[in-house]
């Protein structure tokens, strides 16, 4: 019993530790700019996201269709997965190999959310691309969930008119695959980024703008900065959002030049938090933009345990409202108040 007491007693002090480590550096951080007010191409917008954050951008896609030209999403359950439930989310999504959603009932909440105003009417999914890929390696999600995100696009009526595609034959674990960053590419692993001679990045540009005009360049040559992301809290409401999300800006986008505009969501315990800029410096995708002529928006979580969300990740399961996957979810409003703040609005 006193060693019970005591493993307790630990705990709550491990755990109090943490929310004054937060409390203290949410108070000590330096003050950020908001975004730059840049010129955007309204048709070159696409979000992408690894994991927690292939959900967010699938959420993201579903409630803004009539804004975006499409979704990449690496290794992720689909839309409403969770039904607002963390047991679910945890059990079914994750450990349920071979299970997949009733996807005649998910087209149907789907397009009901739709006609309600909940998520963007069904027609501005017409003409999007969207591109699922899934390592063959991946322990964490089950490789039938990912498919299911692509199945969800298909069984809806506007599928004929996507160009969908899923990717399913590389041999890597559960991480963003580049061509030299990163750590073991078999290895699941912080910062689930893997040296895999894959560049991920590449593909998810070339689906979402088509063939690049170049080559990338080896490094990247715009700038990568901060930005004040509680600026851009709905109605003043906290969206369980980092202090500060990163921004990436060719030097022409910089200059005034029309650009595109990408979206790249980062998984669980890749926030800047936990691994600092390692995912918006070497996924790949500030090289592409380079070519691409595009800015690329890295919005950014932040751990809490009220609600219990410890690894930063994106609303997936109902943490921030019971409303998360809708246009009227916390998240999804704030990630599309910076979008309208960078020249894209979304609504």
């Amino acid at each position: 019993m006193i060693a019970i007491v005591r493993n307790k007693k630990q705990k709550m002090n491990r755990l109090l530790a943490a929310c004054i480590a937060m409390l203290l550096g949410a108070c000590g951080a330096d003050s950020n700019p908001p975004l730059p007010k840049l010129t955007l191409d309204p048709e070159r917008v696409a979000v992408v996201g690894i994991s927690s954050g292939a959900i967010m951008a699938q959420q993201m896609h579903l409630a803004f269709s009539d804004h975006l030209r499409g979704a990449a999403l690496l290794s992720g359950p689909p839309y409403q997965c969770a039904e607002g439930s963390l047991e679910r989310a945890l059990g079914y999504c994750l450990k349920a190999a071979g299970a997949t959603p009733d996807m005649e009932k998910l087209a149907a909440e789907i397009t009901a959310r739709a006609q309600r105003g909940d998520l963007a009417p069904l027609h501005g999914l017409r003409g999007d691309h969207v591109l699922v890929t899934h390592g063959k390696n991946d322990t964490l999600v089950p490789e039938s969930m990912s498919r299911a995100s692509l199945a969800l696009y298909q069984a809806l009526p506007e599928a004929s008119s996507m160009t969908l595609r899923f990717d399913g034959d590389g041999a890597f674990a559960h991480l963003w695959p580049t061509t030299s960053a990163g750590g073991d590419c078999q290895t699941t692993a912080t910062p689930y980024i893997g040296k895999c001679n894959r560049d991920y990045a590449g593909e998810v540009m070339q689906a979402m703008f088509g063939d690049a005009p170049a080559a990338a360049p080896a490094q990247a040559g715009g700038r990568l900065s901060a930005f004040d992301q509680d600026a851009y809290r709905p109605d003043g409401a906290d969206a369980f959002l980092d202090s500060a999300g990163l921004l990436y800006q060719p030097a022409r986008c910089a200059q005034g030049e029309p650009c595109g505009l990408v979206i790249a969501f980062h998984g669980c315990e890749q926030n800047s938090a936990a691994i600092g800029e390692t995912f918006a410096r070497d996924n790949g995708l500030n090289r592409w933009a380079d070519v691409y002529d595009t800015v690329v928006l890295y919005p950014q979580t932040r751990s809490s345990y009220l609600p219990l969300n410890p690894k930063a990740c994106w609303d997936w399961w109902g943490y921030s409202g019971a409303n998360y996957d809708t246009r009227s979810g916390v998240q999804l409003r704030a990630v599309a108040n910076m979008a309208a703040a960078l020249g894209a609005p979304l609504q």
